[in-house]
């Protein structure tokens, strides 16, 4: 199924359930914030389909943290640039949503058997910002992030998302952001998808659509294949969290499914109720 029926099935779709989606969005270079592509042209199209969320709970690649989950608790969270390297109309641009201090206290004390705590030092980072601005353009609902603890396995974070899917029924929009393949080493600029791209990111959509996520967070199974696709995994724990917040009542809907760069996956799916 192609990304334009995708999005036009879910706009008839989503707006029949009151219980909110979970959505991954592979976001790729920094520079899809700037430029018109085919994925910030995906990004405003599913957010004209999102049901409206009262607040929205980020999970990023580039919030890392170690033996601790951090909730950010800022009342204004700012617009961090964490890259180098760029034009400098990507370091002026700003993302100005309010915090929501109150539900992510409620957060760090939901994951609280996961050694959660609260922080009010970081705000949006790339990961956050570049995707929600074409989301949600007017930075008008209330936005936070969550840390990804990187000294634990990969079931961790499905577990995080098990967590966090009760926030669904309250209208909070739990929302993943990283990549499903990403080897920053192994990139070719304008070149064709590498091997190993294209097998782990079709491996994973199958058993992500088969609901064997115990697969994907077998780091000893997947072996080699992960560490060529992920040789840190950073970028993939915010899919499983995603996973994790699913239930099997959800449909699932791929989005932008294809090998950017020649070592990055922009795949982007969504959880919704069927």
């Amino acid at each position: 199924m192609s990304t334009r029926q995708a999005l036009s099935d879910l706009s008839e779709r989503l707006s029949l359930s009151d219980r909110m989606p979970v959505l991954f969005l592979g976001h790729g270079s920094p520079m899809n914030a700037i430029e018109d592509t085919e994925f910030s042209r995906t990004w405003i199209e599913i957010g004209k389909t999102l049901p409206r969320p009262q607040a929205i709970l980020v999970v990023s690649a580039h919030w890392m943290t170690r033996n601790t989950t951090l909730v950010d608790v800022s009342a204004m969270p700012r617009t961090i640039h964490d890259f180098y390297g760029f034009p400098d109309a990507l370091y002026e641009q700003r993302y100005q949503a309010q915090g929501n201090p109150e539900l992510a206290r409620e957060v760090a004390t939901l994951l609280a058997s996961h050694h959660a705590e609260t922080d009010d030092t970081w705000g949006l980072d790339h990961g956050a910002w570049t995707v929600l601005k074409f989301l949600y353009p007017d930075a008008d609902v209330p936005v936070f992030q969550l840390s990804i603890d990187m000294s634990r396995d990969l079931d961790y974070q499905l577990e995080i998302g098990q967590l966090l899917s009760s926030l669904r029924d309250r209208g909070v929009l739990i929302l993943g952001s990283g990549n499903v393949v990403h080897n920053l080493r192994a990139m070719r600029p304008g070149g064709q998808p590498q091997d190993f791209a294209l097998e782990f990111d079709t491996l994973f959509a199958d058993r992500l659509a088969q609901r064997d996520f115990g697969t994907l967070a077998d780091r000893k199974g997947l072996g080699s294949l992960l560490n060529m696709a992920h040789p840190s995994v950073d970028h993939y724990l915010p899919a499983l969290t995603i996973a994790g917040a699913s239930d099997d009542h959800d449909a699932l809907t791929f989005m932008t499914d294809s090998i950017d760069l020649g070592s990055v996956s922009m795949r982007s799916f969504l959880f919704h109720a069927a």
